[in-house]
């Protein structure tokens, strides 16, 4: 029976959801997967690394980080250098990427990844960057070395997506997408029908966690777009990168346009969209008015929903209410299950 030895590069609010997860799932993965672990390495960027090669607490980790203290004191290890030499020396046989990323180039996660790939590892992520800005090269990769490069949780985070088009849906061809895949802005443009100012409901969003202290990405779209770039480059065979997608945000929406939509029975969503021309892929992100006969229209609060339509199924919906670390956590540990089922 096989152990896998893991590798948490990162290790926020995702990274200890996923090892409280793996620690719960224990039982489970062993019992119909005949999967067993061991943690071997933990990557904070402000809290030490450690590496064990016996395998680490990883609740005991996950305590001392969130009591600030510094987790070298875990390492079999002397202190290492950066995240490159932890992915070199950690034996590890999956990497899970949840560090910080530039979404403007995908790094430093795009050369984790590849160096993880290289050492013989399966790369996991939830960073969105390493599928928009290096899918084609990291996939031939992962290929390459026979080992794979998954991301469920880089869009609406652990709902199967891009594992139901690998899996469960082959020679479908897709042929649009169109849904609401930014929960910030839908939570905003909720509380503003109740009431709320614009800069009111982003306070909110703000207090609330779900969005930044900056929350331009969210609300000028920015978050949206390189969601639908990921969409469009993996499961639409066309790589997109985010400048390319046409972008509104919702700044500009007032209370006065939330009413009027209200009095001809309709809702202001910001919605995503792609679909396929003669001409190539038209992408878009920009507010719109949805009808009640539109799945979208029923979407409140901090839910997403994106609706395919393909040559084979018609139309097919997902919709993920409620999301949070926890959800991305879940994707992340079915892209390990799914990575090591398929080994060899």
């Amino acid at each position: 029976m096989p152990e896998y030895r893991l590798a948490l590069l990162g290790f926020g609010n995702v990274g200890r959801a996923l090892a409280r997860l793996l620690l719960r799932k224990r039982t489970a993965l062993l019992e119909q997967y005949g999967i067993t672990f061991t943690v071997t390495g933990i990557a904070t960027g402000r809290h030490g690394m450690a590496i064990d090669p016996g395998g680490l607490d990883i609740e005991r980790a996950c305590q001392w980080v969130e009591r600030g203290e510094n987790l070298q004191q875990l390492s079999r290890l002397t202190s290492l250098a950066d995240s490159f030499a932890f992915i070199r020396h950690c034996p590890a046989d999956v990497l899970f990427e949840n560090s910080p990323v530039s979404y403007r180039d995908g790094q430093p996660a795009v050369d984790h990844i590849r160096l993880a790939l290289q050492r013989g590892m399966h790369a996991v992520t939830a960073n969105k960057g390493p599928v928009v800005h290096a899918y084609h090269e990291l996939t031939e990769l992962a290929q390459a070395v026979g080992r794979k490069f998954y991301f469920e949780s880089t869009v609406m985070d652990g709902a199967p997506i891009f594992s139901l088009f690998r899996s469960a849906l082959p020679a479908a061809h897709l042929t649009s997408i169109h849904g609401i895949l930014n929960s910030t802005t839908n939570l905003i443009l909720n509380r503003m029908e109740q009431g709320e100012s614009f800069e009111q409901a982003v306070a909110y969003a703000q207090s609330t966690g779900i969005t930044e202290t900056d929350p331009s990405g969210d609300i000028d779209g920015w978050d949206a777009a390189i969601k639908v770039s990921a969409l469009v480059t993996v499961l639409m065979g066309a790589p997109l990168k985010p400048a390319q997608v046409k972008r509104q945000g919702i700044r500009h929406l007032t209370p006065a346009d939330i009413a009027h939509a209200r009095q001809q029975g309709k809702r202001w969503k910001l919605v995503c969209s792609a679909q396929r021309t003669p001409d190539g892929i038209l992408a878009q992100v920009a507010p719109e008015m949805v009808a009640q006969d539109s799945p979208m229209y029923l979407v409140d609060g901090t839910t997403s929903i994106v609706q395919f339509e393909s040559d084979v199924l018609g139309k097919l919906s997902i919709i993920e209410a409620d999301p949070g670390p926890h959800t991305t956590a879940y994707g992340l540990l079915a892209d390990f299950i799914n990575a090591v089922r398929e080994d060899g």
